[in-house]
């Protein structure tokens, strides 16, 4: 580890932290109606969507309606892109001929950019044409991510609100989160990326001939298309999916220390903001500054173990003493751009993986058995540290109800949060979403684990490291992040249909017990503080959350990680890699 590294990952989260507030309370302003700077413009197009749709902006939705509407809003969009790309060979802005695409991994493409994974078990620029990138993939990387926007605010609203039973309108708070919070900053930035380098054109391919031919290969195919506004939405959004296999590691997805410094801002900006939008809606800044603290804290130590981990660098590779305890020179650049070096590889993994991005600029794959176990136990922590655009707030608020609660065991009182008791429904509610996530994690793991003909068959690497790629598969899935340890082929009947259920149920099944908590919280009344009431404002607050966030994960993961990552530290250490 070095200066130059720290202070690099130091720079990052100051602007992290210098947008905080004026980003949050500028989405407070945006979701409460309360007039914005870009009022003038917005307002007009956004009382025209209501009319071409018949929506009544002033009516407002309970927790059932709201969840209701969501969810047909989010089949309707998921059969046509699976339609789209059935047909793409058919349609326009196709200039390569690429075929319609196979029907599993159509599901799971249409799967996974509904729910804002964008897992892709393809090669994008070999199978979507320019029209299904764009009208299908960076459309839904818009939508879905003002879905989890929408989501989160309701949580909030419930939590703010007392003795009502409506958690607003589910379509105007999906169009306001478009227009207002996505649509804006994703114009300016597709434009500084092409300033940058990033390629955004509607050309066929080129064809290169090769200075250096290697046997019968002499052209290269050079991809190109629409990809800066799709590199765009996809951080911003908290997506992931890239235009190109390699993601961000690409040099038109990602081609200047800048555009990854912004990419990666773009991918906290907006879920560090819904901290302050928190503390703002609820009446209690330093609320929202305490769950913030608690993000933080988590995000330092993710950071600081990937980084000592990937510069520490693998002891099997002998010294000048031949021995396996001397550590490898420059560190573990297996997998990594020399344009961004360990410190931004690591910082990247963590950034990408404590929210529900999954954009990479290194292969995690490649990383230490510790460097990778980072990525992956920030998956299985629920993508709370900032987590995505939405869906980390929701998921985190869930967690401050179970500190709540246990803080009101401990003190044998009846626990309050925002001034409402917090009930025996409330708990159940918070604990359906807890158990949903690692029991499709684990029952899709240890299946595909003990079956040779469809599971283990598409493994790369045996041992502990393959238990690891398929680990990660599924709570990528799951958690909705997309990213991969990409040592596994996934582009198999049986991958694309588990982790396409995988992927509906991470994101579904966990958003109705989540509303259905919030429509509760938001009819109870309020309660008057008493010396009893556990304050959600003090550090001590902040270090029960992230005991409870990071007691209830290890409680749920160790026993699977142990056989995973850490049994192959072990191994590798004692002379054994896999």
């Amino acid at each position: 580890m070095t200066i130059n590294g720290w202070l690099q990952i130091l720079v990052f989260f100051a602007l992290i932290l210098a947008v905080t507030k004026p980003l949050g309370a500028f989405m407070a302003r945006v979701f409460n109606r309360e007039r914005t700077f870009l009022d003038s413009v917005l307002r007009p197009v956004e009382r025209l969507i209501y009319r071409l749709t018949g929506v009544d902006e002033k009516r407002e939705m309970r927790w059932t309606e709201y969840g209701v509407a969501m969810l047909l809003f989010s089949v309707v969009s998921m059969i046509v892109l699976f339609l789209l790309q059935r047909l793409q060979a058919y349609l326009p802005f196709n200039p390569q001929g690429l075929a319609n695409i196979e029907p599993s991994s159509a599901f799971n493409s249409a799967a996974s950019f509904t729910t804002n994974t964008n897992w892709q078990s393809y090669v994008p620029e070999v199978t979507m044409s320019y029209l299904t990138q764009m009208a299908g993939l960076a459309y839904h990387n818009f939508v879905s991510a003002a879905a989890g926007i929408a989501l989160a605010i309701a949580f909030i609203r419930g939590i703010a609100q007392r003795e009502k039973d409506s958690l607003g309108n589910f379509w105007v708070d999906m169009t306001r989160a478009v227009l207002w919070v996505l649509l804006p900053f994703c114009l300016i930035g597709a434009l500084v990326l092409v300033s940058q380098g990033v390629v955004q054109n509607l050309k066929p391919y080129d064809t290169a001939t090769l200075l250096d031919p290697q046997g019968e290969v002499k052209t290269q195919t050079i991809a190109q298309g629409p990809v800066a506004s799709q590199e765009a939405i996809k951080m911003w959004g908290t997506n992931g999916g890239g235009f190109f296999n390699a993601n961000s590691a690409h040099p038109f997805e990602n081609p200047t220390p800048l555009t990854n410094l912004l990419q990666m801002f773009a991918i906290f900006a907006i879920s560090a903001g819904l901290t302050y939008t928190l503390g703002r809606m609820t009446g209690s800044p330093k609320h929202g500054w305490a769950v913030f603290g608690a993000m933080a804290l988590l995000f330092f130590v993710g950071v600081t173990v990937a980084y000592w981990a990937e510069a520490r660098g693998n002891p099997m590779f002998a010294g000048v003493d031949q021995t396996v305890t001397a550590a490898q020179s420059g560190g573990n650049m297996e997998g990594k751009e020399v344009r961004f070096g360990i410190a931004n590889s690591a910082l990247f993994a963590t950034t990408t993986t404590d929210a529900s991005c999954g954009a990479v600029n290194s292969m995690h794959d490649s990383f230490t058995p510790l460097g990778g176990l980072v990525p992956l136990a920030n998956i299985m922590l629920s993508e709370v540290v900032f987590g995505g655009v939405g869906a980390g707030m929701y998921g985190v608020l869930i967690y401050v109800v179970l500190a709540v609660f246990i803080a009101g065991l401990m003190v044998g009182r009846t626990p309050e949060y925002m001034g409402k008791k917090i009930e025996a429904f409330d708990v159940k509610m918070a604990m359906l979403v807890v158990l949903i996530f690692p029991l499709v994690i684990l029952i899709f793991t240890a299946i595909s684990s003990v079956s040779p003909g469809f599971g283990t068959s598409q493994l790369n690497n045996a041992g502990p490291h393959g238990l690891s790629e398929m680990l990660y598969a599924f709570s990528s899935g799951t958690g909705n992040n997309g990213s991969a340890f990409a040592g596994i082929s996934a582009n198999t009947y049986w991958y694309n249909t588990t982790i396409g259920v995988a992927m509906l149920l991470g994101r579904f099944f966990m958003i109705i017990p989540m509303l259905a908590l919030a429509g509760n919280l938001g009819r109870k009344k309020s309660v008057p503080p008493s010396l009893g009431t556990f304050p959600v404002t003090t550090p001590l607050f902040t270090t029960l959350l992230v005991s409870v966030i990071v007691i209830v994960g290890a409680l749920t993961f160790f026993p699977v990680l142990s056989l995973g990552p850490i049994v192959e530290h072990l191994l590798m250490q004692a002379g054994q890699v896999f």
